[in-house]
C-alpha cells in the first residue's frame, strides 16, 4: 500500500469516526440544509412579483420598502452587501420555523446547543413542527423550563440566499425595516459562542436604523415614523419591566434554602411570575400589550426571561457607546465591530 494510500484511508477513518461520534449534529444539519434548501429553491425574486399585475399593489409597495431599506443598509450603515432579501418566499399562511428554547427551572441559566461557525447559541431551530415538539419533550423530561415560538426572520450568516418571507411584508414600515435590517447586521457582525452579545446589537442597530429611516423617507410628522415611536417606546417599557422582573427571579431562586422541596419552590416560583405579570397593568403605554390576554391563560416560564436578556440587557451599554464614542454616527458604529468581529 503506497503512502498517499495510507494516508487517504487514515483521513477517511478520521472522517468516518467524526460522523459517527456527531450522528445527530450531522442528521440535524442535513435536515436543516434540505429545510433552507427549499424554501430558497420555491423563491421567486422580488423584480418578477413587482412585474406581475396579478401580483397586489399592497404588497408590491412593501417590497419597494424592503429594496429602500436594504440599499440604505448597505450604503448609509455599511452592512455586508449579501444576495439576502431579494428572492420571496410565499409560505401560504403557514409556518416555517419552529425555534426551541430551554432554562433550568430555578435558575436563569439556558440550555446551550452546539453547532459550527455559530458556536453555542440558546436557541435551536427546526423547519419540521414534529421535530421541535420532540426536542421540546425531551427537554422537559429533564427538567427544563421549554418553549416553542415562531420566529418572524433568521439569518443563516451568508451562508444561504435567505429570502423575503411572505409574513414579513404583512408588518408595519418600521417593524419591516427593523427586522431586515437586525438580520443583516447577523450576516455582517457576528461574535461566536456570545448569543446575548450578537442578538443586543442585531437590536439596537436595527431599533436606531429603522429611526433613521423611517425619519429619511417618511418625515418626522408622518404616520409610519409615529407609530414606529410609540411602539418601540412601548416595547422599551415593557422590556425594562421583564428584565426587572428577572432580576428578582434570580434573587428568589438564590434564596432557595439547599434541599428545599421542588413543590414549594415551584409554588414560589409560580406566586412570583404571577406578581410580574400582574404589575404590568402599572406600565404607561400607547398600545396594551398583547401578552397580557396570553398570559391570563397561562404564566410565562424561565425562558420567556432569558428571551428579554438574550436580546435586551445590553441596550442601554450599547446606546452609551454609541453615544459618547460614536455621537450618533451609526455608520462608523458598525465599521468599529465590523473591523472587530466581520462576517467573512
Amino acid at each position: 500500500m503506497t503512502r498517499k494510500r495510507k494516508i487517504g484511508l487514515s483521513l477517511l477513518a478520521v472522517l468516518v469516526l467524526l460522523v459517527a461520534f456527531n450522528w445527530e449534529l450531522v442528521h440535524y444539519g442535513i435536515r436543516q440544509g434540505i429545510g433552507q434548501g427549499k424554501i430558497v429553491w420555491n423563491a421567486v425574486p422580488m423584480d418578477v412579483l413587482l412585474q406581475d399585475p396579478a401580483y397586489p399593489d399592497s404588497l408590491k409597495q412593501k417590497l419597494l420598502l424592503v429594496k429602500a431599506v436594504r440599499q440604505y443598509a448597505i450604503d448609509s450603515l455599511g452592512l455586508r452587501d449579501t444576495d439576502n432579501y431579494q428572492k420571496v418566499f410565499d409560505q401560504k399562511g403557514q409556518e416555517l420555523l419552529w425555534v426551541v428554547t430551554a432554562c433550568e427551572p430555578f435558575r436563569l441559566q439556558p440550555k446551550l446547543w452546539k453547532f459550527p461557525v455559530v458556536g453555542a447559541v440558546p436557541y435551536k431551530g427546526f423547519f419540521e413542527k414534529e421535530k421541535a415538539l420532540n426536542e421540546r419533550k425531551k427537554w422537559e423530561a429533564e427538567g427544563y423550563d421549554v418553549s416553542i415560538r415562531n420566529p418572524g426572520g433568521w439569518s443563516t450568516l451568508g451562508w444561504f440566499n435567505d429570502p423575503i418571507l411572505s409574513s414579513m411584508l404583512l408588518r408595519r414600515e418600521g417593524d419591516l425595516a427593523n427586522l431586515i435590517i437586525h438580520e443583516m447586521v447577523h450576516a455582517t457582525v457576528w461574535v461566536k459562542d456570545d448569543a446575548e452579545f450578537n442578538e443586543n446589537l442585531a437590536t439596537f442597530i436595527g431599533d436606531t436604523a429603522a429611526y433613521y429611516f423611517l425619519r429619511s423617507r417618511y418625515g418626522l410628522t408622518s404616520e409610519p415614523y409615529q407609530r414606529y415611536v410609540n411602539e418601540n417606546e412601548d416595547y422599551r417599557k415593557f422590556s425594562a419591566h421583564m428584565l426587572r422582573g428577572s432580576v428578582g427571579l434570580d434573587s428568589l431562586y438564590g434564596s432557595f434554602a439547599e434541599g428545599a422541596p421542588v413543590s414549594e419552590k415551584k409554588q414560589a416560583k409560580e406566586k412570583y411570575i404571577r406578581h410580574i405579570v400582574d404589575a404590568m397593568d402599572t406600565l404607561t403605554l400607547h398600545y396594551p400589550p398583547k401578552s397580557k390576554t396570553r398570559f391570563q391563560k397561562q404564566l410565562p416560564n424561565n425562558t420567556y426571561f432569558m428571551t428579554f436578556r438574550t436580546y435586551q440587557s445590553k441596550q442601554d451599554t450599547l446606546g452609551r457607546d454609541f453615544a459618547v464614542r460614536f455621537r450618533g454616527d451609526l455608520k462608523a458604529y458598525v465599521a468599529d465591530w465590523k473591523a472587530r468581529f466581520g462576517v467573512e
